[in-house]
């Protein structure tokens, strides 16, 4: 089976994106791989500090890794790691990439932090791909009433060419996100941002290496689209996902209010979360 590596050089090369979807349980696990399994195609499952110390961080590697013992092209990203420790127990355990997020701290400290993430992961395993972000787009995968604070929500706030070019010569990262007009988690009464497709193209060439866009939820097909043919390469869907879980375990509890049995529950769940993913796969498929 290739790797991670080269499955996002041959998504480059195809003008498509590989998809990365966060879980917090087996349900979205399981719908997710069922969804990529259908489509034959490769995808990205991500745990942020917060989902792997519920789920759990060697369950999941484990559990990624019996599909791989059956060819399946299921990868484990270890999403959002703020410390190096961090970063550690994902290593540890054997996930397929790592991203640092320094980038709540100024650019001198985001380097000297993400570039000591990169030295550690190169130095146990040089096959485990890192990822840097440089432009803060906010910290948490919810339905909100404002754009988040701090988030570089205007064109003057996003992530510059040459500040990515600089970035990514210093810290030797594999893969770069930058703020494009992309915010983690959805507007709950307006629509989110537009993605600046310019900027987009204009950064990958700067860069020099695959890019990531975080924050994918509430953003719209079209942006999708033109951002996979200008340089994005993966990308992350987190807040719909959690949005579909709890709106089929809701239908759920509506039909039968009474059921106790968690896997009944959960199905309706795993349906939803199965659907969009689907979907969201053929969009960033469809080179």
């Amino acid at each position: 089976m290739k790797t991670l590596k080269e499955y996002i050089k041959e998504a480059e090369e195809k003008r498509v994106a590989i998809g990365h979807f966060n879980i917090s349980d087996t349900t979205a696990f399981h719908a997710i791989v069922s969804a990529a399994s259908k489509l034959r195609i490769p995808v990205l499952i991500g745990l942020s500090e917060g989902e792997r110390k519920f789920f759990g961080t060697k369950e999941a590697s484990a559990l990624v890794r019996s599909l791989k013992e059956q060819n399946l092209p299921v990868f484990l990203n270890a999403d959002h790691c703020h410390t190096l420790e961090s970063v550690k127990e994902a290593v540890e355990a054997g996930f397929d990439s790592v991203i640092f997020d320094g980038a709540q701290f100024p650019f001198e400290e985001n380097v000297k932090k993400t570039k000591e993430a990169v030295e550690y992961v190169k130095s146990k395993n040089p096959g485990i791909l890192v990822e840097g972000e440089l432009g803060y787009i906010g910290g948490s995968s919810q339905i909100l009433n404002e754009l988040p604070k701090g988030a570089a929500s205007k064109q003057e706030d996003f992530t510059l060419p040459q500040d990515a070019e600089d970035f990514v010569k210093q810290t030797k990262v594999d893969l770069f996100a930058p703020a494009v007009g992309n915010i983690h988690g959805m507007l709950k009464d307006s629509s989110d941002p537009r993605l600046d497709i310019e900027r987009i193209k204009e950064i990958r060439e700067a860069a020099g290496v695959p890019l990531v866009l975080h924050g994918g939820s509430g953003i719209q097909d079209e942006d999708f689209v033109k951002a996979i043919e200008d340089g994005i390469s993966i990308i992350h869907i987190n807040t719909e996902l959690r949005k579909a879980w709890r709106q089929g375990v809701e239908e759920a509890l509506q039909k039968n209010p009474d059921e106790v049995a968690p896997y009944r529950l959960l199905a309706p769940a795993f349906d939803k979360i199965e659907q969009l993913v689907e979907s969201r796969l053929r969009l960033f498929n469809r080179g």
